[in-house]
């Protein structure tokens, strides 16, 4: 007699990691368009040690293909709990079709009022401040003849409501994912809005510094070129894979370093490292929401983004050089930070000893144990009581000097003698 009892004896946190990221290879490698999917997870054990792993595979609106290799694809069709194998009728009518998440009409007519905060952006970096026209978005066909906006444009508009519009930016204490987060936003919504408060997030969060010219004045440096940031994002907003659901793109502040990180293979048959520096081929993912870049100057058709990131970093050692890191699933675009100094901060505190009274050393010797510091912390440190003393006295100086930093309008404080 057989008992109606099922027991489960689960998999551990390794295998699941292991899955998880077996599917998302197949998925990003062999299914166009991707699959969009969740997990479920749960504990079979008092011990949490074992778990069951339940993937839901979201219904999809188009035919899906498998491909192996270039010429080798099995087409399949959704249906009603079911898929089937593509008719040779609908394998022809799919090599007419155009694919792409952002690429076709939609029932949303295009409205200036709606879309203001696109405009405003192509206001801020069209050579001559204009927004486009409408029969400018048409020749774009980022809306159509009838005037009905493609699915990649609304992504721009004002009230865009998704999930796949999401920025999530943290600037780190520490060169790694642990420890304290000095800050955190996440941005969501337009694409226009979400780039520009991404924008201002790294701006905040990263330094300006300056040096002596030859005829005694100061010229501003800056931790990472402003065109390198602004390309970088705009190339992770372009290029990222939206069809992959739950994802977003992370933007990691590390005291030596930006990394970039967006969803979406690399489309190159080779890889970054093998194509001549400032030479990489343009192939665009998603064609309509680089159209609107372009549109707003923001993006070229020539592909040239990477050169640009290239050029910005002349004049800097090979170890400082903007890298792009190819992974399964997702591209890691990395920038270096120029001011950034790997030195022992013993011995070069012990080398300035002389210069800095006793408070000014309590503060760089509390930014040493500590990491960057916020000012209110920094004044408990020392004797003072008035913050416009504090400032004056300690503070101020160890500014104007170079051997403190500060994170822009963070309110952190970072040694860097």
């Amino acid at each position: 007699m057989f008992s109606n009892v099922c027991y489960l004896f689960g998999i551990s946190l390794e295998e699941i990691d292991r899955t998880k990221n077996l599917i998302a290879v197949i998925n990003d490698r062999h299914i166009f368009p991707h699959a969009k999917y969740r997990y479920l997870m749960r504990s079979v054990d008092e011990n949490a040690e074992k778990f069951v792993l339940a993937l839901k595979v979201l219904p999809s609106d188009s035919i899906v293909r498998y491909r192996e290799g270039d010429f080798n694809e099995a087409v399949f069709v959704k249906g009603d709990g079911n898929t089937t194998p593509a008719t040779p009728e609908e394998i022809i009518a799919l090599a007419k079709r155009k694919y792409g998440v952002d690429n076709e009409v939609t029932e949303q007519k295009y409205d200036e009022s709606a879309w203001s905060d696109y405009l405003d952006l192509c206001r801020t970096f069209r050579n001559d401040g204009s927004a486009p026209s409408v029969k400018e978005l048409q020749n774009e066909e980022i809306i159509s003849g009838d005037g009905f906006a493609k699915s990649g444009f609304v992504m721009f508009r004002n009230e865009y409501d998704g999930d796949d519009t999401l920025i999530s930016c943290r600037l780190w204490q520490e060169s790694r994912k642990s420890g304290t987060v000095l800050d955190s936003s996440r941005f969501k919504g337009s694409l226009a809005a979400a780039f520009q408060n991404a924008l201002y997030f790294i701006e905040r969060n990263t330094k300006t510094g300056w040096k002596k010219t030859e005829k005694g004045g100061r010229e501003e440096i800056r931790s990472y070129p402003r065109e390198a940031v602004r390309e970088a994002l705009v190339n992770a907003i372009a290029h990222r894979d939206y069809s992959i659901a739950g994802t977003q793109i992370d933007i990691d502040i590390f005291p030596n370093r930006i990394d970039i990180v967006s969803p979406g293979s690399w489309l190159l048959p080779r890889k970054y490292e093998e194509y001549p520096v400032g030479a990489i081929p343009s192939i665009r993912r998603n064609a309509i929401i680089a159209a609107c870049l372009d549109v707003a100057n923001l993006m070229e058709r020539g592909g040239t983004g990477f050169q640009t990131m290239v050029y910005s970093y002349s004049g800097y050692p090979e170890e400082r050089q903007p890298v792009v890191m190819a992974y399964p699933g997702f591209l890691d675009l990395r920038l270096f930070d120029c001011l950034y100094h790997e030195k022992d901060q013993n011995e070069t505190e012990e080398d300035n000893r002389e210069q800095w009274n006793e408070e000014q050393k309590k503060v760089l010797e509390f930014i040493r144990q500590n990491g960057p510091a916020h000012v209110k912390d920094l004044q408990a440190a020392t004797r003072f009581k008035s913050r416009a003393q504090f400032l004056k006295e300690v503070l101020n100086p160890l500014l104007e000097s170079g051997v403190v930093f500060r994170h822009n309008h963070s309110g952190f404080y970072r040694y860097e003698a």
